[in-house]
This record gives structure tokens, C-alpha cells and sequence, in this order.
């Protein structure tokens, strides 16, 4: 098989999550555990971090993979979704895995686990582990696919747990209450592993706290101490932070939401440092420019990105009403400083779709759409929604539609807002590869 036939067996015989939704979730770590067991308990032959929340863990593992870089390791770092490319799950020092991996992958070992019917997660949460091992990474950064506890990838005992925050999200798997979702999130907290816990509410800290107390891992509450004394956006694009212990440092993800997840980070490196003693120097000297250079040394995209000038086009992954919280306040500063403000807007069906909406400018031009996956709203549906809270636009069969609808309508001096969806803004820029 080619490369493209490999994925397209893996999409078709594993159903993706991405793609399907609820019919390609799957619960538990048996098939994990078996997988795990054929291919030599790969996850045992290097470090880990594992990383998970509602919101911000991808920022934060990317993160954490730069930094650990910088300080002279070889990383693995294993996310989900992927945007463009199947292959940015996976990546060893920023680098995708080879297509020959995965082709050869899938043909010497499918006679293997075509009989288990693993789900598309678990099936690549054995290729990232086993791709790792035979990379000899010293650590990895590993962030949890769907909650905790049940998740493929909670096979592992990592050096640090860390949990951004929780906000109500898959609702369907995880619970409908803020603190039956920390409980499946806390399922990651593990004897003696020291977690930082990034923002807790007060429904939720008492489930975190309790799960440490249990397992006996020491806990950290970085809002508790917080590391940031100011956060400001310099006429460079950059946000420069002024904090208490690590200096004035800038970083290149600007977005409200980082600054939070900053001060997670911080704790976050603070434990490694302590943890790693044999590179504590190079892990001190290292973290600043890890700031500035995430993007650029692991490829992550999506968060708040400028993707284009004159007019300025901003994508963004966020796609639950915890993320547009932070969002929602962005572009309303954005709808009074530009001239005009274009959304090109659509998101998944099992979303609380009324709460992103209510967070939306009113005073914007909008250009409903929906991304090429079974979980994608209808356009018109979303934008009879959307009217209810006084949003108003046209609607687009498909994201290509829309992007070129708003390119051809905004002035050099707009702005594009590209989101709503994870799979929108993957549209937007598979457009341009």
C-alpha cells in the first residue's frame, strides 16, 4: 500500500474519532493493554509526561516538547488531532514519522490487530509507543486523547501528570457535571507521580485533591501561586510575560487563553527541573526561548495564528464554550480595532454550540460553513442558530467556499477569523498544501 492507501485502511477499519464521533469512541485499555504487550511494553523504554485537560493541552505539551528539546533531549511528543497530515501525532524531535513507518507498520502487523477491532486511537497510541521506542527518545510528552482515566494512553506512569483545566466537554463519555469530568481527568493521577493541576474551580478541586490524596501523589495548584505578574502584547506580536521567579521572557502564542496556560507551564518546568536533576542547568537556560519558538521547533498551529496580511487571517482550533471564553473576548476587541471583521465560522454537532455562539460579536460579518466530516453542523442549521443571538451572514457548502467568499470580500485593513472547529480551521489550511 501506499502511504494514502495506509491511512485511508486506518480511517476505514479504526473509526476515527475526528471524523465519526461517538461510534469511534471506545472505552478502556484492553485492547491498549494487548496491543501494548505484542509490541515488547514499548512505553516502558523512555520517560514520559503526560498531559491532559479541556483546554490548552496541546499548547502546553507543544510546549513542554520544545523546552525539553532545547535542554538537549531527544522527544517524542504524541498529540491529537491532527490538522493537515496524519502524521502530526507523531513526531520525534518536531519531526513527522516517516510514511515508510506507518505503511510498514500497518502491513507487518495487521494480521495482528485486525482481530482485536481496535479503535483508530488505540491503534495509533500503539504506533506512537512503539515509533518512540524504536527512536530510543528519552521522554516523551504524551497528551491524553479523550479524559483520563479510560483513555489508551493512561497506560503509562509517568515523571509529572499535569491537567490544564476542565470545562464541560463530550458531555456524552465524560459526564455532564464540571466534577464527573475532573473524575475521569484525575484518572491520570498515579502513586508517588507528583500533577500540577493548571485552573481549578471549585466543583473540581475537591475531586483533584481527593484522587492525590488517595493514590498518595503530591499536588500542585498553580493558581494557587501564581507565577505572572503581567502579561502584555508588545508591538511586535509577541506577549511578554513579567513573572516572579522566571524573569521577563516573550512568547509567540499571544492568544488570551495562554496566559493561563503559561503559568501552568511554569509549574509545570519548575517540578521537571527538580525531577531531572542530570539537565537542571540546561532546563533553566532553555525555557525562554522555548517560548518563543514552539511553533517553530514542534509545528503546532492553530492557536491563534496568523496565517496571512492585508487583510490579517487569524486561525483558531478552539472549539468548546471553555476555550471561547477566552476567544470570544479576543474578537470582540478585534471587531472595535478593525475595520471590518469577517468569521468564517462552523463547528461539530456535539458541541454545546449556543454557549460558543452567545460568546460571538454581533458587530462582525459572518460566513457559516461546515467542515468535511460526518460531525460537522450543517452551515444553514448553524447560521439559523446563530440568528437567534443576532449573527448574521451567508452560508457556504464547504470551507474552500467560504474562504474564498471572505478573501474577495475584505479589505486590506480587515480581519479573518478562521474557527469554531478544529475541522474548519484543518479545511482552511489544507486549502494552501
Amino acid at each position: 500500500m501506499t502511504y494514502s492507501e495506509t491511512v485511508q485502511y486506518l480511517y476505514n477499519s479504526a473509526p476515527l474519532f475526528q471524523q465519526t464521533g461517538a461510534a469511534a469512541y471506545k472505552p478502556g485499555l484492553q485492547v491498549t493493554e494487548t496491543l501494548d504487550a505484542h509490541f515488547g511494553h514499548p512505553h516502558r523504554r523512555f520517560a514520559t509526561i503526560h498531559v491532559a485537560g479541556t483546554n490548552g493541552k496541546g499548547s502546553c505539551a507543544h510546549t513542554l516538547a520544545a523546552w525539553l528539546m532545547l535542554a538537549g533531549y531527544k522527544v517524542g511528543l504524541y498529540t491529537s488531532p491532527h490538522l493537515t497530515d496524519f502524521r502530526e501525532r507523531i513526531r520525534v524531535n518536531g519531526e513527522m514519522m516517516p510514511k515508510e513507518f506507518v505503511v510498514d507498520f500497518v502491513e507487518q502487523e495487521r494480521a495482528f490487530f485486525e482481530p482485536l477491532h481496535p479503535s483508530f486511537f488505540e491503534l495509533t497510541t500503539a504506533l506512537a509507543f512503539h515509533y518512540f521506542a524504536q527512536e530510543q527518545v528519552d521522554i516523551a510528552v504524551v497528551e491524553v486523547g479523550l479524559g483520563g482515566r479510560l483513555d489508551c494512553t493512561n497506560i503509562i506512569t509517568p515523571l509529572l501528570s499535569v491537567i490544564t483545566n476542565i470545562s464541560l466537554d463530550h458531555t456524552q463519555f465524560l459526564g455532564d457535571t464540571l466534577a464527573a469530568v475532573a473524575s475521569e481527568k484525575a484518572g491520570i493521577i498515579k502513586a508517588g507521580v507528583p500533577v500540577i493541576i493548571g485552573e481549578a474551580l471549585p466543583e473540581t478541586r475537591p475531586v483533584f485533591a481527593a484522587r492525590a490524596q488517595e493514590v498518595g501523589a503530591p499536588i500542585t495548584f498553580a493558581q494557587d501561586a501564581p507565577e505572572i505578574i503581567a502579561s502584555e502584547m508588545l508591538e511586535n506580536g509577541l506577549r511578554q510575560y513579567t513573572t516572579r521567579h522566571f524573569g521577563t521572557f516573550s512568547a509567540t502564542l499571544t492568544g488570551d487563553c495562554q496566559i493561563h496556560n503559561t503559568n501552568t507551564l511554569l509549574h509545570a518546568m519548575d517540578k521537571l527541573i527538580r525531577l531531572l536533576p542530570e539537565r537542571a542547568e540546561h532546563l533553566r537556560a532553555a525555557f525562554p526561548e522555548a517560548f518563543l519558538r514552539v511553533s517553530e521547533l514542534t509545528h503546532l498551529r492553530g492557536r491563534w495564528e496568523q496565517v496571512g496580511a492585508h487583510p490579517t487571517i487569524i486561525c483558531d482550533a478552539g472549539h468548546n464554550a471553555g476555550g471561547w471564553a477566552y476567544l470570544g473576548e479576543q474578537l470582540q476587541r478585534a471587531a472595535a480595532h478593525y475595520p471590518t471583521l469577517h468569521i468564517l465560522f462552523g463547528m461539530a454537532e456535539d458541541k454545546d454550540i449556543d454557549a460558543v455562539l452567545q460568546k460571538l460579536p454581533q458587530k462582525a460579518r459572518y460566513y457559516f460553513t461546515q467542515a468535511s466530516v460526518k460531525r460537522a453542523m450543517p452551515a444553514e442549521r448553524l447560521s439559523a442558530m446563530a440568528a437567534q443571538h443576532s449573527l448574521h451572514g451567508e452560508t457556504y457548502p464547504t470551507v474552500g467556499a467560504a474562504k474564498a467568499a471572505a478573501l474577495a470580500a475584505a479589505g486590506r485593513d480587515d480581519m479573518i477569523f478562521v474557527g469554531g472547529s478544529c475541522f474548519v480551521v484543518a479545511d482552511y489550511l489544507s486549502e494552501d498544501t
